[in-house]
């Protein structure tokens, strides 16, 4: 196993964290901001208005989002299972 293959390899690995997780952390964004909008216009300062909205936003792309999530998942996992033979070897 070469420096350049555990760079490779940990390059690819952080490059699937962030394509699995930006869709659900730029949901929790865009609604963490419209709900501070909100709040900010209407001058309500309740701290459980911005908790809701966002977890049921969460769950929604969860529930769009998680079939492709799992996909991207398994297809990385094949492939590292699979190169094993050719890193001991």
């Amino acid at each position: 196993m070469t420096p350049e293959f555990v760079m490779t390899f940990g390059r690819q690995a952080m490059e699937i964290l962030l394509t699995v997780a930006a869709p659900i952390l730029l949901v929790a964004l865009v609604v963490g901001l419209i709900v501070s909008l909100f709040q900010a216009v209407t001058q309500i300062n309740e701290a459980t208005l911005s908790f809701l909205p966002k977890l049921v936003a969460i769950v929604v792309a969860m529930m769009v989002a998680g079939p492709w999530m799992m996909s991207m998942l398994t297809e990385y996992l094949q492939r590292v299972i699979t190169s094993i033979p050719n890193v001991i070897g």
